[in-house]
């Protein structure tokens, strides 16, 4: 919910009627509550509002962990690195170290899937996961991103580990207002080939009943240099090194009267991979790393096109209730480079040998329903019900010779919930509710592709099906309220997310079978379990969570001899704690600091108990992070952070993390006009591999392509300016 002096913009329903019959009819009888926390601002949200939650929690009081990334904590990682995974790494316990890489899989939230969310619009893709899912938004675009920790199933599938809600940015007042920002990036050796560059502009204004913004951004990279000062290798499946990105995003919204308003808003995220690079392998047995340097790839580079649109409507009063609803669309493509492997041979025109590569197509239609009374039971129940609506298409094709890979299939979904939220007193308040999910997954009949062989060689024929689940999803709660400076939290909450029906597709090994019996796509459901406590001292705050979270049929990726990734559906749990503390030292000095912990294992031989450990794939490492913001006079500030990724062992030998730590600065100094900053990722120059390369099974084929060091020594100066 977002909350200004203005009625608040929310979202479009079209179904109040069916809505309203899961409230009790002496809600309608009632008055609704005041407003007068939703005026205390001006412009801009309520920090404490969480509008990833249908029923709009406040962040204190709700009975699981959640956390707001304020637009000051973005602006500092952003003068330090523009890397949106990075950033998330940086501010997120428990989310694993960022891949520097385009493709994301295997940063994990929790040791599971997070489901990115743009202003409550899905970006997840649970058909077919090709790891891209954090790189469909620019951050200059985001005025803060709401993190819910745990499984949830507040906005259907695929929030296993939790949900990554990005909030985009509004008008900041009455009339017109605007902004222009530009950022210079380098290695330390101002190398040509590395240099960067990034500009973005803002226009947002408010006048008599309309409210609007059009903002964009353009974003060129150069190569990254390691700590050793090499070329940091390209991966086939996705750089963010060497590409150029946009995004364009416009809104509008009108106001029908003090409590109705409508808004629609659309957002183009592009981002290309640059030609004249190709990867060099390296030699894991030895400790060389993969590098790069200047060719031509052997077909087109890879990219990343996500247009997402979503039409908004609100009534912060129908009939004394309050009614939030959404439609929105997304048409995402996601296209992968040609492996080093030979994989996918064809005969071109000529006769000669060449070698193909896949695209992902998904194309999302969606609405969401909300419903909500506050004010029953003399104050004391607050009511949410909604229903949710979603049908995703997608397919991942051959580009070169327009074979599908895996073959399209229809995901359709809808749930109907309901949740309620009670104060047994003024210290103590009950949460719970329920959801249930229908989905259906459509598949025509076809043929596997053999990465080895040529155009005319299928594998094996599967016949399609129309596979069907049910899911009832609970979820219940206790905060209590022990003094003014000590909060008590206990949650339960089950996730629903599905396999990558992709991999499960493509991987179908034993002719006559067909979908309707592969038991590879039944749905992951996901129990989260916690307990928490919250201390608030004034000046000083601390939060400390335990959580443990299983699947009795979870999924692990697995490589096999010729190198496909194959889906194991496994029993699964997974154990963690997190220490979050802040210290407010004084008015200009601040400090954070985490530690978090996860440990997990799966079931591998199928006997009904876990025992073997998972890899860096699914797990983070244990994590100590610290930060401290310094404003040292009405000009000059400065931000310090260090990450220290501890040692971890796996099962298999050949995955031992050694550990890490990495450290970040950035000063910023406020001119007569504008503001200047200078920040330097990797202050140390720490020459690494990472997390991902050290802890990730590649399968064989593949150990010395994907075997990378991190990022080393890089400056970025920035320039901002509101007018």
């Amino acid at each position: 919910m977002q909350a200004f002096q203005r009625p608040r913009h929310k979202k479009l329903s079209l179904l109040p009627l069916v809505l309203v019959s899961a409230l009790p009819a002496t809600a309608l009888a009632q008055t609704s509550t005041s407003s007068e926390s939703q005026d205390a601002n001006d412009h801009g949200l309520d920090p404490l509002v969480i509008t990833a939650t249908r029923n709009q929690s406040r962040e204190d009081e709700t009975p699981q962990k959640v956390t707001i990334i304020t637009r000051e904590q973005i602006e500092q990682q952003l003068a330090i690195t523009q890397d949106p995974s990075q950033v998330l790494s940086n501010l997120i316990p428990s989310y694993s170290p960022s891949r520097q890489k385009l493709n994301n899989t295997g940063e994990t939230f929790r040791g599971r899937s997070a489901l990115f969310m743009i202003d409550g619009v899905p970006q997840s893709n649970p058909l077919r996961d090709g790891g891209r899912d954090s790189y469909t938004i620019d951050l200059s675009m985001v005025e803060r991103i709401e993190v819910i920790y745990g499984a949830s199933a507040e906005h259907g599938l695929g929030a296993t580990g939790g949900i990554i809600n990005y909030v985009t940015k509004r008008p900041e007042g009455a009339g017109v207002s605007q902004h222009v920002g530009v950022s210079l990036t380098s290695d330390d050796d101002f190398e040509s080939e590395g240099f960067g560059h990034k500009l973005d502009y803002r226009l947002s204004g408010q006048t008599r009943d309309w409210d609007y913004m059009v903002a964009a951004s353009r974003q060129k990279r150069g190569v990254f240099y390691d700590g050793n000062d090499e070329i940091v290798g390209m991966a086939y499946h996705g750089e963010i090194q060497n590409s150029e990105s946009y995004d364009l995003m416009a809104k509008a919204a009108y106001w029908i009267d003090d409590d109705q308003n409508i808004e629609l808003s659309l957002n183009h995220y592009d981002l290309d991979v640059g030609d004249d690079y190709v990867p060099v392998s390296g030699d894991r047995d030895k400790g060389v790393p993969t590098t790069a340097k200047k060719g031509n790839p052997a077909n087109d580079p890879g990219y990343n096109r996500v247009t997402t649109a979503r039409l908004a409507y609100s009534n912060r009063d129908w009939l004394g209730n309050e009614l939030d609803a959404q439609l929105y669309t997304q048409r995402f493509r996601a296209q992968f480079g040609t492996t080093g492997l030979g994989s996918f041979p064809y005969q071109d025109d000529a006769g000669n040998t060449r070698y193909d590569h896949t695209r992902n197509e998904s194309d999302k239609i969606g609405a969401k329903f909300t419903l909500s009374r506050d004010g029953l039971l003399d104050d004391r129940l607050k009511l949410t019900t909604g229903l949710d609506l979603l049908q995703d298409e997608t397919q991942q094709v051959l580009v070169q010779t327009d074979r599908n890979y895996v073959p399209e299939s229809r995901f359709r979904n809808y749930a109907v919930f309901l949740q309620g939220d009670y104060d047994l007193t003024q210290a103590l308040s009950l949460h719970a509710g329920a959801r249930q999910e229908h989905a259906t997954l459509n598949v025509d009949d076809y043929s596997t592709v053999d990465r080895s062989t040529s155009v005319e060689n299928d594998l094996v024929s599967v016949g399609g099906g129309n596979p069907s689940f049910d899911e009832t999803l609970f979820n219940a709660g206790i905060v209590y309220q022990a003094t003014d400076w000590a909060q008590l939290y206990a949650n339960y909450s089950e996730g629903f997310g599905m396999p990558d029906v992709g991999r499960v597709l493509r991987g179908v090994s034993e002719p006559g079978q067909d979908a309707d019996t592969l038991v590879d796509l039944s749905p992951i459901v996901t129990d989260n379990r916690e307990i928490g406590a919250r201390f608030d001292w004034d000046r000083y705050g601390l939060e400390l969570s335990y959580y443990e979270s299983n699947s009795d049929l979870g999924q692990r990726i697995e490589p096999d001899a010729q190198n496909n990734y194959r889906v194991k559906r496994e029993k699964t749990e997974i154990q963690g704690y997190e220490i979050t503390g802040d210290a407010q030292v004084n008015d200009a000095h601040n400090l954070r600091l985490s530690y978090t912990h996860t440990e997990g294992k799966s079931d591998t031989d199928g006997d009904g108990s876990v025992d073997t450990k998972l890899t860096g794939r699914d797990l983070a490492p244990d994590t100590l992070k610290f930060a401290w913001s310094a404003a040292w006079n009405e000009k000059l500030s400065s931000y310090l952070q260090y990450s220290y990724y501890r040692d971890r062992s796996f099962d298999d030998p050949e995955l031992e993390f050694d550990g890490y730590g990495l450290i970040d600065a950035s000063l910023a100094y406020r001119l007569p006009i504008g503001r200047a900053s200078l920040g330097v990722e990797n202050l140390a120059d720490k020459d690494y591999f990472t997390y991902y390369s050290q802890s990730f099974p590649q399968g064989e084929a593949l150990e010395d392509d994907l075997y990378f060091k991190g990022r080393g020594r890089t400056f970025t100066l920035s320039y901002q300016l509101d007018f």
